[in-house]
């Protein structure tokens, strides 16, 4: 069976900043978390992914089709949610629906309307009195209401209150009970996708650095806490990011069990949360 998403060899050059050789999948009915600092790509890959900007080598493929080739047909399997959804400010959520809904063949006004009364957005208001969260839960709806089997979300929970950003994250992990669909949700909220993403994809600099099952992340990195004296030599392939401080020493490392092996007692040994990978990671960090 094809994946939802399958990327290769991608590579997009700006000038000042260069994607180079990304590779990923996101399997059918996964959630797929692509994290990386701002600047590392990850809109970059978004737009590649729908056709909105173009590359300069590589392949993405949906759900086996090639997304330049059979654009119409990927378009229509893709529902796509951005941080600021964009609109026409004027017009009512009903006349949005009647100007999107054509674009879709599967296009359910049925479960359109069950969201909005979920999602507790009046039909008839216009799109420019929403609140940002009210602009993102009429996105998500939009982009629920035509059957689509591969959700893109690009920072969709950011700026949400905890309430509505625990009920959007019960409402996607919904979504892919059925095993056909997937998603892929690129955020800087790494707390979110630890609730509920089963692949984590991360980015730096324009290059992948892993892209692995949740579990295996959180089993295989950690981070390493002791005195000054694990600064010193014997550790430099074992550290892949430092912070010094005047009491002692943390380190990132993506090999846990041989830290434990080789630092005994003179360590403290944690499990790293997606978030201290992406800091100790950061430039400022980061082991030369």
């Amino acid at each position: 069976m094809e994946p939802a998403l399958e990327i290769r060899g991608l590579s997009k050059d700006y000038g000042d900043f260069r994607l180079e050789d990304v590779t990923f999948t996101v399997p059918r009915g996964s959630v797929c978390g692509l994290i990386g600092p701002n600047g590392a790509g990850k809109t970059t890959i978004i737009k590649l992914i729908l056709n909105l900007a173009r590359r300069r080598a590589g392949e993405i493929r949906v759900f086996g089709l090639d997304n330049i080739r059979d654009e119409v047909a990927v378009k229509s399997r893709i529902g796509f949610v951005h941080e600021t959804p964009l609109f026409y400010e004027h017009m009512s959520l009903r006349r949005i629906r009647d100007t999107v809904a054509p674009f879709y063949p599967k296009w359910d006004d049925g479960l359109f309307d069950r969201l909005l009364r979920e999602f507790d957005l009046p039909p008839g208001k216009r799109f420019v009195r929403l609140s940002r969260g009210m602009k993102m839960k009429f996105a998500l709806a939009l982009a629920l209401s035509h059957d689509a089997d591969l959700l893109v979300l690009d920072e969709p929970t950011s700026g949400l209150d905890p309430v509505f950003r625990r009920r959007l994250l019960e409402r996607l992990r919904e979504f892919i009970q059925d095993e056909d669909k997937s998603i892929l949700f690129s955020t800087h909220i790494t707390a979110d996708l630890e609730r509920i993403a089963d692949h984590i994809a991360f980015i730096l600099d324009g290059a992948i650095v892993f892209c692995s099952p949740l579990d295996e992340v959180l089993e295989r990195w950690g981070v390493v806490k002791g005195g000054p004296e694990l600064d010193g030599p014997g550790t430099e392939d074992l550290f892949l990011g430092i912070r010094r401080g005047e009491f002692g020493v943390q380190a990132l490392t993506d090999d846990v069990p041989e830290a434990r092996r080789r630092l005994g007692r003179d360590a403290v040994v944690e499990r790293a949360s997606l978030e201290d990978i992406m800091f100790y990671l950061t430039k400022e960090n980061r082991r030369a």
